[in-house]
């Protein structure tokens, strides 16, 4: 809409921030009406009209199979378009289009604001399954044409008050209609079910539905002081109410066609399921931050209590091997704190990354600067625990044989992550995103005749474990250009949902 808008006419930011209010409430009017709604904006030279959004009734047939929106007609074309907009009034005249063999009764209704016509609503209604109405239909026709006058007066949609059409209840899920004083006119079939969910044992017409709402609201809580005065309907407000039994969720829609508010509509849903299964995942989610809480808590333990146990060793190599385990155990325990501040099982792995090195970087205080560069991004936890393991073994094993007594340095890892590559482009399907880790020092170099894929130091074989095996990727590890040593990761990563 925002194209067709700026490409054909002359409205400005403000008049198509109101269209926009006006198409997320016309769902609304399109079902209370059973009909097609076709939005008409006049060109910029005033010699056209552009079909500029358009929206299907839930409750009857549909006037049109195919898509209207972007075609453009002449004025005179179509006299009511031209009349509506002209005379700024809705225009019912005329007799009823024809259509591939359907009757349509096609009305216009000007979309004003502030006192200017920006375009007409065109309402094309099927005949072709117009039966006697019954109580229901009466009360939705009756509701669409209120709403109508308000949108030809400009005092609908209500500024400030934009629609999420797919958290708000829907006509079909259930409607009452109420008098200037809140008392029930009407009430569906569904809006009666979802009140006798909150316990009414009665019928809701002749009732006030302020009072009604009020006293169907828990005892076991503070009653909302204000909910009598909204569930009245008189200003536009969505609300729930709660009872034992259920929840509802509501939304009060004052009619006002010729100015003062004769009434209004109070459009409903039965929430009760929804909001359990809410709670249930917010409980849920709980739950599994407060276990990663508790693992991180076990695992800074168990690093303290190992730490504790190297002190009292008389072994220096004992030592060394506990103060390995402490690292270990420790970067295991960062992605465990970082996933019970997280409200699903994945984290931001560049800062896990970053806390990696500095912890590594305290085995030798001043020897050696840790950086990065590039981004990870986001992983799964099946991928960052490994990840965090397999970087603590390389930075370890970094400084611990790369530099000699006295000597200082600097390890940089870097981190570029590519997207998946398309089915269409790749001869064996799709291929998921990758990301290439290096760890790079400036240290002395692996020893003549190196060969890591079979060397038998611990870190490596950890490493080899986790790349190989959990990650499902590939290390290797050669000489740096001019000096040190380049350790390089190309992992497979599971794309973010």
């Amino acid at each position: 809409m925002n194209d067709l808008v700026r490409q054909h006419s002359s409205l400005d930011g403000a008049d198509l921030e109101w269209l926009h209010l006006l198409v997320s409430e016309w769902q609304l009017l399109s079902d209370l009406s059973f009909a097609d709604l076709v939005l008409w904006i006049p060109t910029r030279d005033d010699t056209r009209f552009v079909s500029v959004a358009q929206m299907r009734p839930n409750t009857g047939p549909t006037s049109y199979q195919d898509d209207m929106v972007g075609h453009l007609v002449p004025r005179g074309r179509r006299p009511m378009l031209d009349a509506a907009l002209d005379e700024g009034r809705i225009v019912r005249e005329g007799d009823p289009e024809w259509r591939e063999e359907v009757p349509v009764r096609v009305e216009s209704i000007p979309v004003r604001r502030e006192g200017r016509v920006l375009g007409v609503i065109a309402r094309n209604t099927n005949l072709l399954t117009v039966r006697t109405p019954s109580r229901l239909e009466l009360t939705y026709l009756q509701s669409a044409s209120d709403l109508a006058q308000m949108i030809a007066a400009g005092s609908f949609p209500f500024p400030g008050q934009q629609v999420d059409m797919d958290a708000a209840p829907r006509v079909g899920d259930g409607l009452i209609r109420l008098d200037a004083d809140g008392y029930v006119q009407y009430a569906s079939p569904n809006a009666l079910s979802a009140y006798h969910r909150l316990g009414l044992a009665a019928d809701l017409v002749g009732h006030h539905l302020g009072t009604t709402s009020a006293e169907l609201a828990p005892s076991r809580g503070p009653v909302d002081e204000a909910l009598s005065k909204v569930a009245s309907g008189w200003a536009p407000r969505e609300f729930e109410i709660e009872g034992d039994e259920g929840v509802i969720q509501l939304r009060a829609i004052p009619l006002k066609p010729k100015g003062p508010r004769i009434g209004s509509l109070v459009l409903l849903r039965d929430v009760t399921e929804l909001r359990r299964r809410e709670r249930e995942l917010i409980t849920k989610d709980a739950t599994i931050r407060e276990i990663h809480h508790r693992v991180k808590n076990n695992l800074q333990t168990v690093a303290a209590l190992l730490r504790l146990q190297s002190r009292r060793m008389d072994s220096a190599q004992g030592r060394e091997a506990l103060n390995e385990a402490v690292r270990r155990v420790g970067s295991i325990a960062i992605v465990h704190e970082t996933l019970s501040q997280n409200l699903d099982e994945r984290v931001e792995f560049d800062d896990i990354a970053d806390r990696v090195l500095a912890m590594v970087a305290e085995i030798a205080p001043g020897k050696v600067t840790g950086r990065r560069t590039g981004r990870f991004g986001i992983l799964d936890a099946e991928v960052a625990t490994p990840l965090s393991m397999v970087l603590t073994e390389i930075l370890q094993n970094a400084l611990e044989h790369g530099y000699g007594p006295g000597e200082q340095g600097t390890v940089e890892v870097s981190a570029v992550r590519s997207a998946p590559v398309p089915a269409t482009e790749s001869p064996g399907g799709r291929s998921p995103a990758r990301l290439l880790v290096t760890v790079q020092d400036d240290g002395v170099g692996l020893p003549e005749g190196f060969d890591p894929h079979s060397a038998g130091n611990l870190g490596l074989q950890i490493v080899r474990t986790l790349v190989e095996g959990e990650l499902g990727g590939s290390f290797d590890m050669v000489n740096a250009p001019g000096r040190g040593t380049q350790v390089i990761l190309d992992i497979p990563v599971p794309a973010t949902k």
